[in-house]
């Protein structure tokens, strides 16, 4: 038989509560303008006036719950989002397309974004975290 006695250490414990919710807001935080600008740069969002691209913007608040969301806020972006089989005008954005976010957030785009946030997990996770 063999008896094992653990003390856990509560500072210890509450850093690796805190830390991924921390982690993901200075994340977004740092990356808030990159990633709308990469979006941007990348031309993926359908283009008439530039009104849509303009009411971009990111909400952390519900980073609690691992939750971080970017929300383009025109009474048309729904319509245009969830419709990949429109014909986009590709004169001002040559890659418009519908589900233009796919990319970030489950795609190739996820990779800076995921590896900027295992990086500030394990630092604030103060080594707990391999």
């Amino acid at each position: 038989m063999v008896k094992v006695k653990t003390k856990m250490d509560p500072r210890a414990m509450n850093r690796l509560r805190t830390a991924p919710e921390k982690a993901l807001i200075q994340v977004i935080e740092g990356a808030k303008d990159s990633i709308l600008s990469d979006i941007m740069t990348s031309e993926v969002v359908p283009k008439q006036t530039g009104e849509l691209e303009r009411s971009a913007t990111i909400d952390a608040s519900k980073s609690k719950r691992g939750k971080v969301t970017i929300t383009y806020d025109t009474p048309y972006a729904r319509r245009l989002y969830w419709h990949p089989e429109y014909s986009f005008r590709k004169d001002k954005n040559r890659h418009a397309q519908g589900e233009w976010l796919r990319a970030w957030a489950e795609g190739k785009k996820t990779r800076g974004v995921t590896q900027a946030f295992k990086t500030l997990l394990k630092k604030l996770a103060g080594g707990f975290i391999k």
